[in-house]
Parts: structure tokens; C-alpha cells; sequence
């Protein structure tokens, strides 16, 4: 007979390992399952300053280790495997991993995460953390009275590139469109123009990032000319979008059309006793910070599902207002 948790976790980003503290402190079996790393995207970020409480010398990995021994020192349970099935259907919950393994769940947090859009370019995966970022409000600050290229030109892109300009020296944007034409709504486009901080090359995409410990400059190619500029600068901001790691979620819970699980402020799914935090969540901002509240919201309403205490969840107008 398997041990039947009464809180598994799928994930052990911020958000799962913040429920996994707030379950297994309230005496419930608690566990949660990671397929890499504990941390998530957090735990490749070299340096964090805006997590309350941590800013001398702190790391990414750094915080997510205290997150990770957190959880442990109070019971939680780390488990290893990827999770390719889930069985989300009755009073007892599992989930199945790539070699077979099956776990139990009276309840189910997941926390998949998501993962940012990449360029694939050369360059860009070495100096990850090391001037190449995707968060302005994680990183802006490190590059105070530098010059720093955005890419992209979506809405996320041009409201970084103005957050970008209260800290860097030059903010330059390089867009795939033609001169004047951006993909983010007129509002932000008009008060980006305007901005004399941010400077505009059209046309073009990035081809390379250069550098040996940090970023010293980049490769721009123009798409119409193939000419090939060279741009000295200290950071690199990458704003294509991101992909939630939701696909093993398609027909067990309800997703968005992008992917991402639609919630309550419960963090509750449209599955009774399945919730979902961090990330992976239909949320306004996807940080640290937000993703532990949302582990502990959770966890806290998984502990009353237990007691009995069954409240409202996702619904089907919900799910069509998130889709329009």
C-alpha cells in the first residue's frame, strides 16, 4: 500500500517549497516533488535583492537553499522524479513520474513553473545571471548608470525598457518590425518614444552575445540588409514571453489558451483538493515573493479542504472571461 501524503506538491520553485513549510508545520504529511534542482528559476539567478529580508550578498540558490531547509526542518518530504500523469479524480490523488513511480495525495499543490522564451543565440545560455536577465524588476538595479540592450517589443518589453531607464544609462530596443511599429499597446509605445533615455534600432534581431565572465557587448543583425553592427553594452534583457511547464496539466485541470492555471485567490483549480501557485498560475506578477504567498494560501486552504472546509472554485464564466 503507498503512503498517501496529505499534501503532495509538484514542484519545489518558491511557491512549492513555501507550501510544503505551511503544511508540514501544521502536522500534515507533507511532500513535494522536484524533477531537477530545488529553486526553480530562482535558483539560476546569480544575485537577489528584492526578496524582503534578503539583500547583502544574497543568491538566488542561496535563498532557495534556506527555502529548501525550511521545509525540511519542519518534515516536508523531497522526492525525485518527473511527473509525466496525474490521476486528479476522487478522494485520493496521484501522480506518476518518467520511471514509473506512483505517489499519493489527499490534496495536490502544483508548482510547475514556467520557463522564459530564450534567442538561442551564442552566448546567451553562458552569461545567464552574468548580464543577460529576463526581469527588469529583478535585476534592473545591477545595472545602474550602464547601457543595456531590451529585445522585444511587446507589451513586457517596452514597460521593462522604461522601468530599465530609471536605473541604466542607455536602455537600446531592438525590434523585428519596421521603424515606428511595435506590438504593445499605443499607450506605452507613445510614452517609450518619448522617452530620451531609449534609443530604437528597427529591423534587426540579435544574433550574438559577447563576453567572458559578464556581458561586454552584443552582434545586431539587420533582417532586410544582413549588415551585422557591433554594440558595446553591459547587459542584455530578453522579453519574448514565457512558457509555462504545463503541458504534462493538458485534460487533468483547466489551462488558458496560453497554458498557464487559472486560479481563485484561494489558489484553487477547477479540480476539488488540486491548487496551483507560483509561475505556472494565471497572475499580474510572477516573483519570488508572489510565489511564496501563493504557496502559502495553499497550503492553508489545503488544511481546510482536509477539515472539510470545501469552498468556491474556478468556474467555467471564469475560464471563458480569461480566454477572450
Amino acid at each position: 500500500m503507498s503512503e498517501v501524503y496529505d499534501i503532495l506538491i509538484v514542484g519545489a520553485g518558491p511557491g512549492g517549497l513555501t507550501a510544503g513549510i505551511y503544511g508540514s508545520r501544521a502536522k500534515l504529511k507533507t511532500a513535494v516533488l522536484e524533477k531537477g534542482r530545488p529553486g526553480g528559476q530562482a535558483a539560476t539567478t546569480m544575485e537577489m535583492e528584492n526578496y524582503p529580508g534578503f539583500f547583502k550578498h544574497t543568491s538566488g540558490p542561496g535563498v532557495m537553499d534556506e527555502f529548501l531547509a525550511h521545509a525540511q526542518h519542519f518534515g516536508t518530504v523531497v522526492l525525485k522524479g518527473q511527473v509525466t500523469d496525474l490521476d486528479l479524480d476522487g478522494e485520493i490523488k496521484s501522480v506518476t513520474t518518467k520511471t514509473g513511480e506512483t505517489y499519493k495525495g489527499k490534496t495536490i499543490i502544483l508548482s510547475p513553473g514556467a520557463t522564459p522564451r530564450t534567442l538561442g543565440v551564442k552566448g546567451e545560455g553562458p552569461l545567464r545571471g552574468k548580464g543577460v536577465s529576463y526581469c527588469a524588476t529583478c535585476d534592473a538595479d545591477f545595472f545602474e548608470e550602464l547601457d543595456v540592450v531590451v529585445v522585444g517589443n511587446g507589451d513586457a518589453a517596452i514597460e521593462e525598457a522604461m522601468y530599465l531607464t530609471k536605473f541604466a544609462e542607455s536602455v537600446t530596443v531592438v525590434v523585428i518590425h519596421d521603424e515606428g511599429v511595435l506590438d504593445c499597446n499605443k499607450m506605452s509605445a507613445e510614452k517609450a518614444m518619448k522617452n530620451p533615455k531609449i534609443k530604437w534600432i528597427w529591423n534587426s534581431v540579435l544574433e550574438e552575445i559577447q563576453g567572458e565572465e559578464l556581458v561586454e557587448g552584443v552582434l545586431v543583425k539587420n533582417i532586410k540588409t544582413d549588415e551585422i553592427t557591433e554594440l558595446e553594452v553591459n547587459g542584455v534583457f530578453v522579453f519574448i514571453g514565457s512558457v509555462p511547464n504545463t503541458d504534462f496539466l493538458q485534460g487533468k485541470v483547466a489551462l488558458d489558451k496560453w497554458g498557464y492555471i487559472p486560479t481563485n485567490d484561494k489558489m484553487e483549480t477547477d479540480i476539488p483538493g488540486v491548487y496551483a501557485v507560483g509561475d505556472a498560475r494565471v497572475k499580474v506578477l510572477r516573483q519570488v515573493v508572489t510565489a511564496a504567498a501563493d504557496g502559502a494560501i495553499a497550503a492553508v486552504t489545503a488544511e481546510r479542504y482536509l477539515e472539510g472546509h470545501v469552498e468556491g472554485r474556478v468556474t467555467p464564466e471564469m475560464l471563458q472571461k480569461l480566454n477572450k
